[in-house]
Protein backbone atom coordinates (compact mmCIF):
# COMPACT_ATOMS: atom_id res chain seq x y z
CA UNK A 1 0.00 0.00 0.00
CA UNK A 2 1.14 3.54 -0.71
CA UNK A 3 1.97 5.88 2.11
CA UNK A 4 0.80 9.45 2.23
CA UNK A 5 -1.49 11.11 -0.29
CA UNK A 6 -1.04 8.53 -2.96
CA UNK A 7 -4.35 6.83 -4.04
CA UNK A 8 -4.79 3.27 -2.94
CA UNK A 9 -4.15 0.60 -5.45
CA UNK A 10 -6.98 -1.95 -5.73
CA UNK A 11 -6.30 -5.27 -7.32
CA UNK A 12 -9.41 -7.13 -8.69
CA UNK A 13 -9.17 -10.78 -9.28
CA UNK A 14 -11.66 -12.40 -11.74
CA UNK A 15 -12.36 -16.04 -11.22
CA UNK A 16 -13.20 -17.74 -14.47
CA UNK A 17 -15.97 -20.27 -14.39
CA UNK A 18 -15.61 -23.82 -15.60
CA UNK A 19 -17.22 -25.41 -18.67
CA UNK A 20 -20.62 -26.06 -17.02
CA UNK A 21 -22.87 -23.56 -18.90
CA UNK A 22 -24.90 -26.37 -20.43
CA UNK A 23 -26.56 -27.01 -17.10
CA UNK A 24 -28.88 -23.97 -17.60
CA UNK A 25 -32.79 -24.50 -17.88
CA UNK A 26 -33.47 -22.83 -21.25
CA UNK A 27 -33.01 -26.03 -23.22
CA UNK A 28 -35.76 -27.73 -21.24
CA UNK A 29 -38.36 -25.26 -22.51
CA UNK A 30 -37.29 -25.83 -26.12
CA UNK A 31 -37.36 -29.58 -25.64
CA UNK A 32 -40.84 -29.47 -24.13
CA UNK A 33 -42.11 -27.46 -27.12
CA UNK A 34 -40.57 -30.00 -29.45
CA UNK A 35 -42.19 -32.95 -27.65
CA UNK A 36 -45.54 -31.19 -27.63
CA UNK A 37 -45.30 -30.48 -31.35
CA UNK A 38 -44.39 -34.10 -32.09
CA UNK A 39 -47.31 -35.35 -30.00
CA UNK A 40 -49.69 -33.05 -31.88
CA UNK A 41 -48.24 -34.25 -35.17
CA UNK A 42 -48.72 -37.93 -34.31
CA UNK A 43 -52.25 -37.24 -33.08
CA UNK A 44 -53.01 -35.55 -36.40
CA UNK A 45 -51.60 -38.49 -38.34
CA UNK A 46 -53.67 -40.90 -36.24
CA UNK A 47 -56.86 -38.90 -36.86
CA UNK A 48 -56.23 -38.80 -40.59
CA UNK A 49 -55.77 -42.55 -40.73
CA UNK A 50 -58.67 -43.53 -38.45
CA UNK A 51 -61.48 -41.22 -39.67
CA UNK A 52 -63.63 -41.22 -42.80
CA UNK A 53 -63.92 -38.42 -45.34
CA UNK A 54 -67.28 -37.33 -43.88
CA UNK A 55 -65.84 -37.21 -40.36
CA UNK A 56 -62.85 -35.17 -41.50
CA UNK A 57 -65.19 -32.76 -43.29
CA UNK A 58 -67.24 -32.42 -40.11
CA UNK A 59 -64.14 -31.67 -38.06
CA UNK A 60 -63.07 -29.06 -40.62
CA UNK A 61 -66.51 -27.45 -40.56
CA UNK A 62 -66.45 -27.37 -36.75
CA UNK A 63 -63.23 -25.36 -36.69
CA UNK A 64 -64.16 -23.14 -39.67
CA UNK A 65 -65.20 -19.56 -38.73
CA UNK A 66 -68.97 -19.25 -39.02
CA UNK A 67 -69.04 -15.56 -39.95
CA UNK A 68 -66.64 -15.77 -42.92
CA UNK A 69 -68.11 -15.19 -46.37
CA UNK A 70 -66.61 -16.07 -49.72
CA UNK A 71 -67.93 -12.89 -51.28
CA UNK A 72 -65.52 -10.02 -51.91
CA UNK A 73 -68.38 -7.55 -52.30
CA UNK A 74 -69.77 -5.33 -49.59
CA UNK A 75 -73.26 -6.47 -50.55
CA UNK A 76 -72.62 -9.73 -48.77
CA UNK A 77 -72.01 -8.06 -45.42
CA UNK A 78 -74.29 -6.86 -42.68
CA UNK A 79 -75.08 -3.54 -44.35
CA UNK A 80 -75.66 -5.24 -47.72
CA UNK A 81 -73.72 -2.53 -49.61
CA UNK A 82 -75.77 0.37 -48.19
CA UNK A 83 -74.34 3.42 -46.52
CA UNK A 84 -74.77 4.46 -42.91
CA UNK A 85 -75.94 7.96 -43.75
CA UNK A 86 -77.68 9.90 -46.47
CA UNK A 87 -75.10 12.66 -46.95
CA UNK A 88 -71.33 13.07 -47.11
CA UNK A 89 -68.73 10.58 -48.30
CA UNK A 90 -70.96 7.66 -47.33
CA UNK A 91 -73.96 8.92 -49.38
CA UNK A 92 -75.78 6.42 -51.58
CA UNK A 93 -75.13 8.41 -54.78
CA UNK A 94 -77.15 7.36 -57.84
CA UNK A 95 -79.41 5.09 -55.78
CA UNK A 96 -81.04 8.10 -54.11
CA UNK A 97 -81.52 9.77 -57.52
CA UNK A 98 -83.19 6.68 -58.97
CA UNK A 99 -85.50 6.38 -56.00
CA UNK A 100 -86.37 10.06 -56.19
CA UNK A 101 -87.27 9.99 -59.90
CA UNK A 102 -89.05 6.61 -59.92
CA UNK A 103 -92.88 6.79 -60.06
CA UNK A 104 -94.60 5.88 -56.85
CA UNK A 105 -97.07 2.99 -56.93
CA UNK A 106 -100.29 3.22 -54.92
CA UNK A 107 -99.68 2.09 -51.35
CA UNK A 108 -102.10 -0.79 -51.60
CA UNK A 109 -101.28 -1.84 -55.19
CA UNK A 110 -99.07 -4.74 -54.19
CA UNK A 111 -101.46 -5.84 -51.49
CA UNK A 112 -104.41 -5.69 -53.87
CA UNK A 113 -102.56 -7.67 -56.55
CA UNK A 114 -101.45 -10.29 -54.06
CA UNK A 115 -104.92 -10.49 -52.57
CA UNK A 116 -106.49 -10.96 -56.01
CA UNK A 117 -104.02 -13.69 -56.93
CA UNK A 118 -104.42 -15.38 -53.57
CA UNK A 119 -108.21 -15.20 -53.81
CA UNK A 120 -108.21 -16.66 -57.31
CA UNK A 121 -105.84 -19.43 -56.26
CA UNK A 122 -108.02 -20.25 -53.26
CA UNK A 123 -111.15 -20.30 -55.43
CA UNK A 124 -109.52 -22.66 -57.92
CA UNK A 125 -108.18 -24.84 -55.13
CA UNK A 126 -111.62 -24.93 -53.51
CA UNK A 127 -113.35 -25.91 -56.76
CA UNK A 128 -110.75 -28.57 -57.54
CA UNK A 129 -110.94 -29.96 -54.02
CA UNK A 130 -114.74 -30.00 -54.24
CA UNK A 131 -114.65 -31.84 -57.56
CA UNK A 132 -112.15 -34.37 -56.27
CA UNK A 133 -114.09 -34.98 -53.06
CA UNK A 134 -117.37 -35.35 -54.95
CA UNK A 135 -115.84 -37.72 -57.50
CA UNK A 136 -114.30 -39.87 -54.76
CA UNK A 137 -117.58 -40.00 -52.88
CA UNK A 138 -119.50 -40.95 -56.03
CA UNK A 139 -116.95 -43.57 -57.02
CA UNK A 140 -117.23 -45.14 -53.58
CA UNK A 141 -121.04 -45.05 -53.78
CA UNK A 142 -121.02 -46.55 -57.28
CA UNK A 143 -118.60 -49.30 -56.24
CA UNK A 144 -120.79 -50.15 -53.25
CA UNK A 145 -123.93 -50.19 -55.41
CA UNK A 146 -122.27 -52.42 -58.00
CA UNK A 147 -121.19 -54.85 -55.32
CA UNK A 148 -124.70 -54.88 -53.85
CA UNK A 149 -126.20 -55.63 -57.26
CA UNK A 150 -123.80 -58.51 -57.91
CA UNK A 151 -124.49 -59.92 -54.47
CA UNK A 152 -128.26 -59.64 -54.98
CA UNK A 153 -127.99 -61.53 -58.26
CA UNK A 154 -125.99 -64.27 -56.60
CA UNK A 155 -128.47 -64.57 -53.72
CA UNK A 156 -131.47 -65.02 -56.04
CA UNK A 157 -131.45 -68.46 -57.70
CA UNK A 158 -133.67 -67.29 -60.55
CA UNK A 159 -131.18 -64.48 -61.35
CA UNK A 160 -127.85 -66.19 -60.66
CA UNK A 161 -127.63 -67.57 -64.20
CA UNK A 162 -128.69 -64.22 -65.67
CA UNK A 163 -125.89 -62.35 -63.87
CA UNK A 164 -123.62 -63.08 -66.84
CA UNK A 165 -125.82 -60.80 -68.93
CA UNK A 166 -125.22 -57.73 -66.74
CA UNK A 167 -122.12 -55.60 -67.30
CA UNK A 168 -121.28 -52.93 -64.71
CA UNK A 169 -118.54 -50.34 -65.16
CA UNK A 170 -117.75 -46.69 -64.44
CA UNK A 171 -117.51 -44.11 -67.21
CA UNK A 172 -116.85 -40.35 -67.19
CA UNK A 173 -120.64 -39.89 -67.20
CA UNK A 174 -121.22 -42.19 -64.21
CA UNK A 175 -121.89 -45.82 -63.37
CA UNK A 176 -123.19 -47.80 -66.34
CA UNK A 177 -125.32 -50.95 -66.03
CA UNK A 178 -125.89 -52.86 -69.27
CA UNK A 179 -128.36 -55.69 -69.89
CA UNK A 180 -126.78 -57.57 -72.76
CA UNK A 181 -128.25 -60.25 -75.03
CA UNK A 182 -126.47 -63.56 -75.39
CA UNK A 183 -126.92 -66.27 -77.96
CA UNK A 184 -130.06 -68.11 -76.93
CA UNK A 185 -130.73 -65.66 -74.08
CA UNK A 186 -132.36 -62.58 -75.52
CA UNK A 187 -133.82 -59.79 -73.41
CA UNK A 188 -136.51 -59.01 -75.99
CA UNK A 189 -138.43 -61.01 -78.50
CA UNK A 190 -137.33 -60.48 -82.06
CA UNK A 191 -138.43 -57.06 -83.36
CA UNK A 192 -140.51 -56.57 -80.17
CA UNK A 193 -140.27 -53.60 -77.83
CA UNK A 194 -141.49 -55.28 -74.63
CA UNK A 195 -138.86 -57.14 -72.57
CA UNK A 196 -139.38 -60.80 -71.70
CA UNK A 197 -139.71 -62.12 -68.16
CA UNK A 198 -135.96 -62.55 -67.68
CA UNK A 199 -135.36 -58.90 -68.55
CA UNK A 200 -138.14 -57.81 -66.22
CA UNK A 201 -136.55 -59.68 -63.30
CA UNK A 202 -133.18 -58.05 -63.98
CA UNK A 203 -134.69 -54.57 -64.30
CA UNK A 204 -136.54 -54.94 -60.98
CA UNK A 205 -133.32 -56.05 -59.29
CA UNK A 206 -131.54 -53.04 -60.79
CA UNK A 207 -134.30 -50.73 -59.55
CA UNK A 208 -133.66 -51.80 -55.93
CA UNK A 209 -130.02 -50.80 -56.22
CA UNK A 210 -130.77 -47.62 -58.16
CA UNK A 211 -133.14 -46.51 -55.39
CA UNK A 212 -130.23 -46.51 -52.94
CA UNK A 213 -128.61 -43.61 -54.80
CA UNK A 214 -129.97 -40.13 -55.56
CA UNK A 215 -128.37 -39.80 -59.01
CA UNK A 216 -130.37 -39.13 -62.15
CA UNK A 217 -130.62 -41.77 -64.87
CA UNK A 218 -130.27 -42.05 -68.59
CA UNK A 219 -131.66 -45.08 -70.43
CA UNK A 220 -130.65 -45.96 -73.97
CA UNK A 221 -131.58 -48.86 -76.23
CA UNK A 222 -129.18 -50.50 -78.70
CA UNK A 223 -129.64 -52.97 -81.51
CA UNK A 224 -127.23 -55.04 -83.59
CA UNK A 225 -126.61 -54.75 -87.29
CA UNK A 226 -128.29 -57.17 -89.68
CA UNK A 227 -126.49 -60.08 -91.29
CA UNK A 228 -125.12 -57.78 -93.99
CA UNK A 229 -123.72 -55.43 -91.33
CA UNK A 230 -126.09 -52.66 -92.30
CA UNK A 231 -128.44 -50.53 -90.27
CA UNK A 232 -132.19 -50.74 -90.70
CA UNK A 233 -134.44 -47.70 -90.41
CA UNK A 234 -136.66 -49.69 -88.08
CA UNK A 235 -133.81 -50.03 -85.57
CA UNK A 236 -134.19 -46.41 -84.42
CA UNK A 237 -137.78 -46.59 -83.18
CA UNK A 238 -137.22 -50.17 -81.98
CA UNK A 239 -134.25 -49.20 -79.77
CA UNK A 240 -136.10 -46.12 -78.47
CA UNK A 241 -139.21 -48.16 -77.65
CA UNK A 242 -137.13 -50.75 -75.79
CA UNK A 243 -135.47 -48.02 -73.72
CA UNK A 244 -138.87 -46.53 -72.93
CA UNK A 245 -140.21 -49.97 -71.91
CA UNK A 246 -137.24 -50.33 -69.53
CA UNK A 247 -138.07 -46.92 -68.06
CA UNK A 248 -141.63 -48.00 -67.35
CA UNK A 249 -140.47 -51.13 -65.52
CA UNK A 250 -137.97 -49.16 -63.42
CA UNK A 251 -140.63 -46.64 -62.43
CA UNK A 252 -143.09 -49.38 -61.56
CA UNK A 253 -140.36 -50.85 -59.31
CA UNK A 254 -140.09 -47.60 -57.34
CA UNK A 255 -137.70 -45.36 -59.28
CA UNK A 256 -138.93 -41.76 -59.13
CA UNK A 257 -139.94 -40.36 -62.52
CA UNK A 258 -138.14 -37.08 -61.74
CA UNK A 259 -134.85 -38.95 -61.73
CA UNK A 260 -135.19 -40.03 -65.37
CA UNK A 261 -133.07 -37.54 -67.27
CA UNK A 262 -133.07 -39.03 -70.77
CA UNK A 263 -134.50 -41.96 -72.72
CA UNK A 264 -133.03 -42.53 -76.16
CA UNK A 265 -132.69 -45.06 -78.94
CA UNK A 266 -129.26 -45.42 -80.60
CA UNK A 267 -129.97 -48.31 -82.99
CA UNK A 268 -126.57 -49.87 -83.82
CA UNK A 269 -124.64 -46.59 -83.89
CA UNK A 270 -122.73 -47.46 -80.68
CA UNK A 271 -121.96 -51.21 -80.76
CA UNK A 272 -120.53 -52.90 -77.70
CA UNK A 273 -118.36 -55.02 -79.99
CA UNK A 274 -117.25 -52.69 -82.83
CA UNK A 275 -115.26 -55.44 -84.53
CA UNK A 276 -118.46 -57.40 -85.17
CA UNK A 277 -121.62 -55.25 -85.01
CA UNK A 278 -123.78 -58.31 -85.82
CA UNK A 279 -123.05 -60.04 -82.48
CA UNK A 280 -125.99 -60.57 -80.13
CA UNK A 281 -124.11 -58.72 -77.36
CA UNK A 282 -124.64 -55.45 -79.24
CA UNK A 283 -128.37 -55.71 -78.47
CA UNK A 284 -128.68 -54.22 -75.01
CA UNK A 285 -130.24 -51.72 -72.62
CA UNK A 286 -127.79 -49.26 -71.06
CA UNK A 287 -128.66 -47.52 -67.77
CA UNK A 288 -126.26 -44.81 -66.55
CA UNK A 289 -126.37 -43.24 -63.09
CA UNK A 290 -125.08 -39.76 -63.86
CA UNK A 291 -122.46 -38.02 -61.79
CA UNK A 292 -123.68 -34.94 -59.94
CA UNK A 293 -122.00 -31.57 -60.45
CA UNK A 294 -120.96 -29.73 -57.27
CA UNK A 295 -123.26 -26.93 -56.15
CA UNK A 296 -121.32 -23.64 -56.52
CA UNK A 297 -122.24 -19.95 -56.40
CA UNK A 298 -123.62 -18.57 -59.70
CA UNK A 299 -120.42 -16.69 -60.55
CA UNK A 300 -118.38 -19.89 -60.11
CA UNK A 301 -120.64 -22.11 -62.16
CA UNK A 302 -118.98 -24.29 -64.76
Amino acid sequence: MAIGNDAPIIIKKIKKGGDHGHHGGAWKVAYADFVTAMMAFFLLMWLLSSTTEEQRQGIADYFAPAAVTDSTSGSGGILGGTALGEEGDQARGSQALVEATAPQAPPDAVEQGQSAKTGAALDNATEDALRQALMKKENDSFASAAQSLRQALQDMPELAELSKQIFIDQTPEGMRIQLVDQEGRSMFKENAAQPNERARLLLRAIAKIVNQLPNRLTISGHTSANAAGRQSDADWPLSANRANAARQILQSAGVDADRIYQVSGKANSDPLYPDDPTLAGNRRISIVLLRDKPVLPPDNAF
